[in-house]
């Protein structure tokens, strides 16, 4: 590639010693590169991409079908990226990717942007804070969603497969204490309560109008 870019022969060796080092692939710089790994071949996709130090890189789906692992060492390579001054836009289907990865989020729907922003700023326009509340027995499912609304005043999601009830609460102290005054009063013992903030799977759903908990993104995000 090196070559084809007009470097030279020794400019494209030095070139590709130095991003081969970059990415972590020195050891492995004598094998056919199909013997690489799913995340070292993205990672050697990566390295030959920045020949030229192009200030803007595009990339498509770069951690599809990686395993967690690779998925890191990609997410890492990108980060490295943008630390040395290139500017990357990035489509995923994986909204923790875009989570993890981006300055700003574009939402695309059927070939229309449909909301932008940090991933924060997206995940706020969803809500403050979310309790979620697993029990142990199915039916106490829906004795548990009643108990968990009416303590925040907030209709719950719930998901029967998960056993699982997840209600938006502002001033999660607060909240987290009135939910679980009710559990008791209600006679119900949650396997597990937890406080976190919306993730952007569920800003993606509730922006594409199928906020049911067993939807799936199925569109595109761009970082």
């Amino acid at each position: 590639f090196g070559r084809l870019h007009h470097l030279g022969g020794a400019r494209a060796r030095a070139r590709a010693t130095e991003l081969l080092a970059r990415f972590d692939l020195t050891d492995a710089a004598d094998r056919p590169a199909g013997t690489y790994s799913g995340g070292m071949r993205r990672r050697l996709d990566l390295a030959a991409s920045l020949l030229l130090d192009p200030p803007v890189l595009f990339l498509d789906e770069p951690t599809t079908g990686l395993d967690p692992r690779a998925r890191a060492q990609v997410w890492d390579a990108v980060r490295g990226l943008v630390a040395g001054g290139t500017t990357v836009l990035l489509t995923t289907q994986y909204l923790e990717e875009a989570d993890q990865l981006a300055d700003s989020v574009r939402v695309v729907d059927a070939g229309r942007v449909i909301a932008d922003g940090t991933p924060d700023e997206l995940k706020a326009a969803l809500g403050g804070d979310r309790i979620d509340v697993v029990l142990a027995r199915a039916d106490e499912l829906d004795r548990a969603a009643r108990a968990v609304g009416a303590a925040v005043a907030a209709r719950p999601d719930v998901d029967p497969a998960a056993l699982r009830v997840s209600v938006p609460v502002t001033g999660r102290v607060a909240a987290l204490a009135a939910v679980l005054r009710a559990l008791e009063d209600a006679g119900l013992t949650a396997a597990d309560i937890a406080v976190r903030r919306p993730t952007l799977d569920e800003v993606f759903l509730k922006l594409t109008g199928d906020d049911s908990p067993t939807a799936r993104p199925e569109e595109k995000v761009t970082a």
